[in-house]
């Protein structure tokens, strides 16, 4: 039996899949977004020691109230980093009948071995990705993350070779991803896939500041302010957001 390290468990989650959701918050991420307003789920080690049985008997207990779309969402931090114990928790959730969810960025993907045969075999257990494009541009992605992005638009190709449904959100940034040029490029991007059923421009918020003042870590968006509506309805037309059915509210 695998042991996680776990930041936070949330009960009744809204915004993470489809339906009530209880969301697990998994330590660990080998990105440094800018805008990250998690930055106390970085470090791995941080996070509680947990086993899937204890995580299986603690999600069960909320699964009376989760109707039929909801269940279970493996966040972040980056659960990727973790694959054995997600692998067991999400088939422990399945053997459950236990709709499950995983919120990645995808930084971790890869095809080469031993990765991409567990990423494999994580996907007989997983209902559902939610991926996060950080930027649409290699160059770009890595000044605002630190990690370049072929490999994780690598991921999302290959959730669409195996028809894996996949909802896409984008966090729309002032000054480094609100850009038409950027945006029309990411929907070009997201054209060449089959799998997507719904899509999410996030407006950037700076609500997390004061864990980077907390952690002694320098926050380098301080200067910019979120986007105003103009830029967020620009960008949901540019991303055709409005096509995508799952966009309704659930």
């Amino acid at each position: 039996m695998n042991s996680g390290y776990i930041h936070s468990t949330e009960t009744f989650g809204l915004v993470d899949g489809p339906g009530v959701r209880f969301v697990v918050f998994f330590s660990g991420c080998a990105m440094r977004c800018n805008f990250c307003h998690n930055p106390d789920t970085w470090q791995l080690k941080s996070g509680t020691p947990t086993t899937a049985d204890e995580l299986i008997k603690k999600a069960l207990r909320c699964k009376p109230y989760w109707g039929g779309k909801g269940g279970i969402t493996a966040s972040g931090g980056e659960p990727l980093l973790q694959m054995d114990f997600l692998t067991e928790f999400l088939q422990k959730a399945h053997e459950n009948g236990i709709h499950t969810t995983i919120d990645t960025a995808g930084q971790p993907f890869a095809r080469e071995e031993p990765f991409f045969s567990k990423f494999c075999r994580l996907m007989e257990y997983t209902d559902l990705v939610i991926l996060d494009i950080k930027h649409i541009d290699n160059a770009e992605h890595k000044k605002i993350t630190g990690k370049e992005n072929t490999n994780i638009l690598d991921m999302a190709k290959y959730l669409s070779d195996i028809k894996k449904p996949v909802w896409l959100r984008h966090v729309l940034v002032p000054q480094y991803s609100d850009n038409d040029k950027y945006l029309i490029r990411l929907r070009d991007f997201i054209d060449t896939l089959d799998n997507v059923e719904r899509v999410e421009v996030l407006p950037y918020h700076n609500l997390g500041v004061s864990k980077y003042e907390k952690l002694g870590i320098d926050y380098k968006l301080k200067d910019i302010s979120p986007p105003d509506k103009e830029r967020i309805s620009n960008a949901n037309k540019i991303l055709e957001t409005s096509k995508y059915p799952l966009n309704a509210k659930d």
